[in-house]
């Protein structure tokens, strides 16, 4: 009976997680650091990073006064 009143304890405890918060377009998710290849792109509304994995991060546009062309960056 303490067996089972154990296991019963540890699974509700266990449901009772938080879920991980989804950012950019539920590619990503909000975390304090990001882990391995990971990347950071934008601020989460809880003021955590929005950590994507860099295949999902657009290419970036660099616009250029001084050489008068667009020059195309690629993030990955």
């Amino acid at each position: 009976m303490k067996l089972l009143l154990l296991v019963l304890t540890v699974t509700l405890l266990l449901a009772q997680v938080t879920p991980v918060m989804k950012c950019w377009r539920k590619l990503g998710k909000c975390r304090t650091t990001c882990k391995g290849k990971e990347e950071f792109y934008i601020l989460c509304k809880n003021q955590f990073k929005c950590c994507v994995n860099p295949k999902y991060i657009p290419v970036k546009l660099n616009f250029s006064n001084t050489e008068g062309s667009l020059r195309l960056t690629s993030t990955v």
